[in-house]
């Protein structure tokens, strides 16, 4: 890698698809972004906004995040290093859209499902993990973000009706 292609947090799309510098963890660089966004959206939940209204923000999140990625991919000739947190803060995210309590159980538990969902890949996810650009390094953490969310709603409801 040529001095100018050195990844540094310096570069604001570094910052960016690294999340502030957590997808730069020695260690579990994507649960350290999942957890990075975690924080943040918990004190957010705390003030009871209507979580859908960040759906537009998510979606220009998203398009911006996949030029990034795009570009940042064919400058360093990689495909989804470990280090581009950017889509397991969205995916994240998504999960957290379907919580039905702002109680910290609640988004441990959908933490816990993305993160099942993210290092399994199950079927739709492995679909988009499987192509090789920016679409699918987003997309498979958008994906487990909605299955996380949906297993999320079918966990509080099996304790529901076990009460």
């Amino acid at each position: 890698m040529s001095e100018e292609n050195k990844i540094t947090l310096k570069d604001p799309e570094i910052l960016f698809l690294t999340f502030l510098g957590s997808g730069m963890s020695p260690y579990f660089p994507g649960t350290m972004g999942s957890l990075a966004i975690l924080l943040p959206l918990y004190f957010l939940g705390q003030m009871n906004p209507p979580f859908f209204l960040f759906v537009p923000f998510l979606i220009m999140l998203s398009v911006i995040s996949i030029f990034i990625i795009k570009r940042t991919e064919e400058r360093f000739k990689v495909h989804d290093p470990k280090w581009i947190v950017i889509d397991e803060v969205i995916g994240m995210w998504i999960a957290v859209l379907f919580l039905q309590s702002n109680e910290l159980t609640h988004f441990i538990v959908a933490f816990i499902w993305f993160r099942i969902f993210d290092i399994l890949k199950p079927w739709p996810v492995s679909y988009f993990d499987n192509m090789k650009n920016a679409v699918g390094t987003l997309f498979d953490d958008i994906v487990a973000g909605f299955l996380a969310g949906g297993f999320y709603l079918l966990t509080f409801k099996l304790l529901e009706n076990l009460s």
